[in-house]
């Protein structure tokens, strides 16, 4: 017979498990919540403060902040309907549109404004008409906000497309049935069960738009957004001198995440 193992046994080998995942996943959590820590208190307020009122932090917060919410307000007028297809349609194309719509997600940020340069570059069949007509797609706020939406694009469409997804079709059907059109189902029934979610696509559009880099820096290094400031004031003044324009991020980020769980959604689950 068998030798089994009594309750006590049972319940300390659980209690040892127990202890080993949270050691281990408290290491992690030091992990991300250490540098943030470090990074707020490493300046005296009242220095950061005052740093934050220097020219070239407000000029570029300015940038970021003006060109982050164009980006957002183009994804948001394009990327719903392509959501809301996606989310209706069967098949095939519905997988590969998908796919092309997640590859700026997986592309890395540098090669994001390598592709685009070959499409709205000074060189470009684009680019040079642009310009014929007096518009610089380059160096420039549009450039800005080209590289924005071309990253920053596919959070409002996939999150919008899980939240059409996740409204109950026979709502959909029975306002249809009393003789709703389509549109003003969308409007009455659809849009407003899945508006928590496409807020949350909104939002996290912004935040990653605020917080974009590579494809910028290759479109426009001028006029500044706040990372390229961050990278510029590292690389010339030091690294405290990055800690205002870093502030600000790290602020926005927190926000963004106050507003997710305000919202009750999270787009990663």
């Amino acid at each position: 017979m068998l030798p089994t193992k009594s309750r006590t046994d049972a319940a300390v080998e659980r209690f040892d498990w127990l202890s080993v995942t949270f050691l281990l996943g408290a290491v992690l959590l030091c992990y991300y919540l250490v540098p943030l820590l470090s990074l707020v208190l490493s300046q005296p307020p009242a220095v950061i403060i005052q740093r934050l009122t220097r020219p070239d932090v407000v000029s570029a917060a300015t940038t970021s902040l003006t060109a982050s919410a164009v980006s957002t307000a183009i994804a948001s007028l394009f990327g719903l309907p392509l959501a809301y297809w996606i989310a209706r349609a069967d098949g095939r194309v519905k997988t590969v549109v998908t796919a092309l719509v997640v590859l700026p997600l997986v592309l890395p940020p540098i090669v994001s404004g390598m592709v685009l340069l070959t499409v709205v570059g000074p060189n470009s069949f684009l680019g040079e008409l642009a310009t014929a007509n007096g518009i610089q797609l380059t160096r420039s706020v549009a450039g800005i906000v080209l590289a924005q939406t071309f990253v920053s694009s596919p959070f409002v469409v996939v999150t919008a497309k899980a939240a059409f997804e996740s409204v109950d079709r026979s709502l959909e059907y029975a306002s249809q049935s009393l003789g709703k059109s389509r549109l003003a189902t969308f409007r009455r029934v659809t849009l407003p069960l899945a508006w928590p979610g496409i807020l949350a696509g909104i939002t996290l559009a912004f935040a990653r738009a605020i917080g974009e880099f590579g494809a910028t820096i290759m479109l426009a290094y001028y006029p500044r957004t706040m990372p390229v400031q961050i990278w510029v004031s590292f690389t010339t003044l030091g690294l405290e001198n990055t800690f205002p324009v870093a502030v600000i991020l790290v602020g926005i980020a927190v926000a963004t995440l106050g507003i997710l769980n305000v919202l009750g959604t999270n787009p990663l689950e």
